[in-house]
């Protein structure tokens, strides 16, 4: 399976023309992975020491989500830790968390960075660095409440952190915008930019976020986001691309015609939350334009689908 290359990977199906293709062994995790937890989804892996490690969701019994950390060799079988993380900071307020979901992981020079959905009288953007993913040092909220979807780049922009987050309300959000903001030092946050609206296309008609850390590319900033629309039946959650430019990752170079990928396998139409997938993490081959696309399934699962870099942006150039 992983045979020489540095992550998960399957070649794309004989005749399949799919920018992306799912893992033949989906779904990687099924109900009730460890105690207490009904399910664990739209998560964040990221490579680690020769070995893959992430910051996972989980719901627990009472609902309410909060964040495990998991370990895998290869990308595809995970253990989890049984006990959340702590997030206990020294200040009061940064420790309360009501909730913790939607998590994702990058790099930043020699320490890693979580952002997630934090409940602080409402959703916001809740932040952590740790160096070993053992420790983890709480981090002051990134914005006021309400909003989700919370994406740093893997890089700073001129002299600041940028981060790309969704804007939000109490509720389950019937609309959504993505927006751009930077900071010097990860606690006071400014120079917002609106960087795409959804729609005008269907399946992205309701509302749109970003989804795993943007991926740097000659052409710009690789973005695979997610977009909604709403139907007889519920919201669908499909993926769409666009690239940003490097230099003010605000301004959209191009955004690809229609969704990349959707629901259609039973664990991704059918779940705690049907007709979902939700992208959280790409982890990529050192060697190649291969990557490894980590995606929530129904708010059930986690799942993994494959594909190239160059692919994605000619798709996002409209090429």
């Amino acid at each position: 399976m992983k045979d020489k290359f540095t992550i998960p990977w399957q070649s794309r199906p004989d005749g399949s023309s799919e920018l992306l293709w799912r893992f033949d062994n989906n779904p990687l995790t099924g109900h009730r992975p460890i105690p207490g937890v009904l399910a664990i989804y739209n998560s964040a892996v990221i490579s680690y020491e020769g070995a893959f490690i992430g910051v996972f969701r989980g719901d627990q019994q009472n609902g309410m989500p909060t964040l495990f950390v998991g370990h895998s060799d290869d990308g595809i079988a995970w253990t989890f830790e049984t006990e959340p993380i702590p997030l206990q900071g020294e200040d009061a307020h940064i420790g309360i968390h009501e909730y913790a979901y939607d998590p994702r992981i990058v790099r930043l020079d020699d320490r890693y960075i979580v952002q997630w959905c934090n409940g602080y009288h409402g959703p916001t953007i809740g932040l952590a660095e740790t160096h070993d993913f053992k420790t983890f040092i709480p981090l002051e909220n990134a914005f006021l409440p309400y909003n989700r979807n919370g994406v740093l780049f893997p890089r700073k922009i001129g002299d600041n952190y940028a981060m790309l987050s969704r804007p939000s309300d109490t509720g389950h959000t019937p609309f959504g915008d993505i927006f751009y903001s930077e900071s010097p030092d990860l606690t006071y946050w400014g120079k917002h930019r609106h960087v795409m609206s959804k729609g005008p296309e269907w399946w992205q008609g309701l509302k749109i976020g970003p989804g795993p850390i943007p991926i740097e590319t000659s052409e710009g900033w690789l973005m695979i986001y997610h977009g909604v629309c709403n139907t007889c039946n519920g919201f669908v959650y499909r993926m769409g691309v666009a690239l940003l430019d490097l230099d003010k990752p605000w301004k959209v170079i191009s955004s690809g015609k229609g969704a990349i990928f959707g629901p259609e396998k039973p664990y991704e139409t059918t779940g705690l939350v049907p007709n979902v997938t939700f992208p959280c993490a790409v982890v990529q081959d050192a060697g190649s334009d291969r990557i490894a696309v980590y995606y929530g399934s129904a708010d059930t699962h986690i799942a993994l689908a494959f594909g190239h870099i160059n692919e994605l942006v000619d798709f996002a150039l409209q090429r």
